[in-house]
């Protein structure tokens, strides 16, 4: 156990990289490459994976199972990542239909960074493939990318000043709440008000009664503090 004293991994994520036969070293590194139970290591090795090259199927979105099958098929992991992109799925095509899906480019370090952040954090590889290509900072898009708002719309509700829980609360596209709320409201004040929980008539209702934007963010900080207890 003195092996694993410096690895970080707790008491029962030692047993269980052990018990898959994982030295502490590679348990690890695959840590580090966004890969954080010992099965789909083992399925990401039998695919000839390393934890250095594991993100050639990780930006495809392709699972340590597809791996496998890509790899039982024979096909190298660019081709398997480059035909994954291309919407099919482990099994043999004709040669000239490969060559309709482009080669993907090496990730750079900061897209790699942003990736394997938000893998480890437990975030679906197609919706972390989606904010690394997007260039997000693996910080800013933490919370956006756990509750799943697709990062076209993050970006349309950060800029309205939306937190990530209140825009995953609403449920709608972020085109979709600017249609409901636009002209009942300014639109730097909307998530104020939506994050209230008042509707777009409401809202305006309130504001045509002097109701103002800071009152409607005392409302907001108090259905926050409520979802928190």
């Amino acid at each position: 156990m003195t092996e694993w004293a410096d690895t970080g991994f707790t008491q029962g994520e030692v047993r269980r990289w052990r018990r898959a036969r994982f030295a502490p070293g590679q348990a690890a590194a695959w840590r580090a490459a966004g890969v954080s139970v010992p099965a789909d290591a083992r399925l990401w090795s039998t695919a000839a994976a390393t934890p250095h090259t594991v993100i050639t199927w990780q930006r495809a979105g392709m699972t340590p199972q597809d791996a496998v099958r890509w790899h039982e098929l024979g096909v190298a992991p660019h081709d398997a990542a480059r035909r994954h992109l291309g919407g099919e799925r482990p099994h043999r095509i004709p040669w000239p239909a490969r060559l309709l899906v482009p080669e993907p480019t090496a990730a750079a370090p900061e897209i790699a960074h942003t990736l394997r952040s938000l893998l480890r954090a437990g975030v679906p590889a197609d919706v972390a493939r989606a904010y690394a290509d997007a260039g997000w900072d693996a910080d800013e898009a933490g919370e956006w990318a756990r509750r799943r708002v697709d990062q076209g719309d993050a970006r349309v509700f950060r800029a309205l000043g939306f937190t990530a829980a209140e825009a995953a609360r609403t449920g709608l596209p972020a085109v979709a709440v600017l249609a409901t709320w636009w002209g009942s409201v300014p639109l730097e004040e909307v998530a104020a008000w939506c994050a209230a929980g008042l509707t777009p008539q409401e809202a305006g209702r309130q504001r045509a009664a002097g109701v103002t934007v800071e009152q409607a963010g005392v409302l907001r900080a108090l259905s926050a503090f409520g979802e928190e207890g």
